[in-house]
């Protein structure tokens, strides 16, 4: 399961991730991501890993193509979170 909380502030947008962002889920994370892109214009994106327990190459892939297109900001709360961010980053 994957929770998915938007929250929009001034000049910035946050979008927390919790749970696994593995099949469904990272098509679910893809249709957010679509729905809400149009909605960012200049604002600064923040994507809050802290939560995330699992992704699988989808869901990496996703999280990859949002980073790509908005140079967002990821948030990290455990090692395995720093990893993931390192990974979709291409790092």
């Amino acid at each position: 399961m994957l929770r998915i909380t938007i929250n929009e502030s001034g000049n910035a947008m946050q979008m927390k991730l919790a749970g696994r962002i593995a099949g469904p889920w990272a098509e679910e994370l893809d249709r957010v991501w679509v729905e809400t892109a149009p909605n960012l214009g200049s604002k600064k994106l923040s994507i809050d890993l802290s939560d995330v327990t699992f992704a699988d190459e989808a869901g990496k892939k996703i999280l990859g193509r949002i980073i790509a297109q908005t140079n967002a900001e990821l948030i990290t709360g455990t090692v395995w979170t720093q990893y993931l961010a390192q990974q979709v980053k291409g790092k």
